[in-house]
């Protein structure tokens, strides 16, 4: 497993483990569904064994199921791991609540689920660009939360790729979390890549398999459960998907699997410093782990790809932009 720079301070595999899926089902359709918490466990541990160190997570997910779990399996591997979680976003469907009182009560609660007294990377969950235009009193928090050792670094987890601009600027955050995908390349087209890697602000790719849809295994015909956020989508977006996802994966080389493809793109960019696709079985997590191993694409694949993504069309009706809906905007149905 390669490694590679997160920002000023930290060191994280070059795929990590996003911890979202392994949350469990929440109100509404808002998470990927029920899951079996010992096959979690199961996955978080084989993911170690195989070199990934960086797990990231949020409170939202699962209610703060995901942290347990996680608190659960690497408690007696803390100084092997890089954990990182996220604050603001309590409940799918409330307002994002950044008040420095908020997040160091959300803190704290991370801690106590995750078992140990720092975090390793602190991410704002989905700040507005006004929010951190105006943001004097959390440089001050991420100041305080530093000097106690709460915290080792400080992150934003942007709801778009262009606000990753807006926190570059304003507040010169160690690590940005962004969509980046073979089908959303919105990271590339702002000028987030290139602006991060300036700055020394690592980037961690969410997403990397779109949401499933690049790994090879949803077609026109899958359908998703009541509680899969995936069922909310529009259908325009949701066949573009498979119609992208298809095109793509027709030209790749046969060397790897879907997935490891998808991951192999992300990581062609020197500017990423980690890929966090889900992982829910042993499976997944050692699929995952052996595309860093398979190195980066080379130039002519990744030209191959540019000249498909440049081929794609939009849905002819409403094109739908993947940055407006996402897990922050669901509204519970229950």
């Amino acid at each position: 497993m390669r490694s590679r720079a997160l920002g000023r301070t930290l060191t994280v595999s070059e795929i990590g483990f996003g911890a979202w899926g392994i949350g469990g089902s929440t109100p509404g359709a808002t998470s990927y569904g029920a899951t079996d918490d010992q096959a979690s466990l199961h996955a978080i541990k084989k993911a170690l064994d195989l070199g990934i160190t960086f797990f990231d997570t949020s409170s939202v997910y699962g209610y703060g199921h995901s942290e347990e779990l996680l608190g659960q399996a690497l408690e007696s591997l803390r100084s092997q791991v890089v954990l990182a979680t996220k604050a603001g976003l309590i409940r799918y469907g409330d307002p994002v609540d950044l008040a420095p009182a908020a997040i160091r009560k959300s803190l704290e609660q991370s801690l106590r689920r995750l078992r140990t007294d720092r975090v390793d990377l602190l991410q704002l969950h989905n700040p507005s660009p006004e929010r951190m235009r105006n943001a004097d009193d959390l440089l001050r928090l991420r100041d305080a939360l530093i000097d106690e050792g709460k915290i080792r670094a400080f992150g934003i987890s942007v709801r778009e790729p262009s606000d990753g601009l807006v926190a570059i600027e304003s507040l010169k955050p160690d690590a940005i979390q962004v969509n980046f995908n073979l089908l959303d390349r919105r990271a590339i087209d702002c000028g987030l890549l290139n602006a991060a890697q300036s700055a020394g602000c690592g980037l961690i790719a969410r997403t990397p398999l779109c949401f499933g849809f690049l790994s090879g295994t949803i077609n026109e015909q899958s359908t998703f459960a009541a509680d899969d956020h995936r069922g909310r989508w529009p259908r325009e977006q949701i066949a573009w998907w498979v119609k992208g996802a298809r095109a793509m994966l027709e030209g790749m080389p046969r060397v790897q699997s879907a997935s490891q493809f998808a991951l192999r793109f992300c990581l062609s960019f020197p500017a990423i410093s980690s890929v966090i696709p889900g992982m829910l079985t042993d499976r997944e997590a050692a699929e995952n782990a052996a595309a860093s191993n398979l190195g980066p694409l080379d130039e002519a694949v990744l030209n191959a790809i540019d000249a498909v993504y440049r081929r794609l069309e939009r849905p002819p009706d409403k094109p739908v932009d993947p940055g407006k809906i996402d897990r922050a905007s669901a509204r519970a149905s229950s």
